[in-house]
């Protein structure tokens, strides 16, 4: 029997408003939660105010919101579903004939429409909130005064130090920011006046200093002078120094393949932006997985009952979707699994077994 298009649109319209009143119940969550946490970050910084905070949450609502999205289609469609069922909705259309796969085929198309959204749409406004979040985060908040960024040029890091201010600039870079070669460090009086700059071959980040190998010293006041070592003064560390390239999440899904070509450049490692790459590429895959997680739990009340056990095995299965993910994006980033199996297998597995369950419902 080919079901029918009012009824097709009727399920979709359905299964849509649930999710969306989910997911926004989600968000409602976050904001607050969000909110609170910063207050207490800010509650004795300088210069913050409850209205930058409140914007701030505002900003980073999406990016935390989106790690939700899956919880919100599972939620949202085995509510959905349960409530087709519980009104004998669900009886009367199998009873008409109409098989499991097109009461869930609406479901899928919008599922995968709405993946389709945060992919293109989403993701790009998402990260443009986060990059935001993040520069009022350092300047309010953590108040720090480094920041590094990768261009199609090289890389420039803005660092701090008992003089003023100095930005380095390196063709090439070694172990995850530690050791950069060709750097030109140019150097800024505490009144932004230029002092000077530094060329070396190479630089390496020491305890408080750069360690400089075969260095021409360029100061405004003085003549050229060359060194065979250096010690540039600094108040970095290896690990702000990592914590400076951008989060995955704050980089544009069109943006990505760009900015890995340019870290993979600079001698970066990419691998995380990879995984986050495929992550979100994969995710109307995921979301579609979570759809049929929803249908094999929530659809089995009606004819063999125990809704009580049915939904927390639901509940339980989304969890173990979100519990395989992450450790396979550990794996991933450790080098154990490649970054394609590693982004796509948690929901091609469980869309396997959700699959599985349908055909012995269907068949059964």
């Amino acid at each position: 029997m080919n079901i029918s298009w009012t009824l097709s649109r009727y399920l979709a319209r359905q299964f849509l408003t649930v999710v969306l009143i989910t997911f926004a119940v989600f968000l409602s969550l976050i904001f607050m939660f969000e909110l609170v946490e910063l207050l207490r970050r800010g509650a004795e910084k300088p210069g913050v105010t409850f209205g930058l905070l409140a914007s701030m949450a505002l900003m980073e609502l999406p990016r935390v919101g989106g790690k939700t999205l899956p919880f919100a289609v599972l939620f949202g469609g085995m509510a959905a579903f349960l409530r087709l069922s519980r009104n004998n909705e669900l009886v009367v259309a199998r009873a008409a004939g109409v098989s499991v796969w097109q009461i869930i085929a609406p479901a899928l198309v919008v599922t995968f429409v709405i993946g389709t959204f945060v992919v293109t749409i989403y993701n790009p406004v998402s990260a443009t909130l986060a990059t935001q979040y993040r520069q009022l985060e350092s300047k309010y908040l953590d108040q720090q005064s480094s920041f590094l960024a990768l261009s199609s040029n090289g890389l420039w890091l803005r660092q701090a130090d008992s003089t003023g201010q100095s930005v380095v600039h390196a063709l090439r870079m070694g172990e995850q920011g530690i050791e950069l070669y060709d750097v030109t460090i140019f150097l800024y009086g505490n009144s932004n006046s230029f002092l000077g700059r530094i060329d070396a071959r190479e630089a390496v980040l020491k305890d408080g200093y750069w360690a400089l190998q075969e260095v021409w010293v360029l100061l405004t006041n003085d003549q050229p002078r060359r060194y065979e070592t250096y010690e540039q003064e600094t108040s970095l560390t290896a690990e702000q120094v990592q914590d400076s390239f951008a989060r995955p999440d704050t980089i544009s899904f069109w943006d990505l393949p760009h900015f890995i070509e340019t870290a993979e450049s600079a001698g970066f490692s990419a691998r995380r932006y990879h995984l986050h790459f495929h992550q979100i590429l994969a995710t109307p895959v995921l979301l579609c997985t979570m759809v049929l997680v929803a249908a094999a739990f929530s659809m089995r009340t009606a004819r063999f009952g125990g809704f009580v056990q049915v939904v927390m095995g639901g509940i339980f299965s989304g969890f173990l979707v979100y519990f395989l993910g992450d450790l396979s994006i550990a794996l991933g980033l450790s080098g154990i699994l490649p970054t394609l199996l590693a982004a796509w297998a948690p929901s091609a597995v469980v869309m396997l077994l959700g699959l599985a369950v349908l055909f012995h419902l269907e068949d059964g």
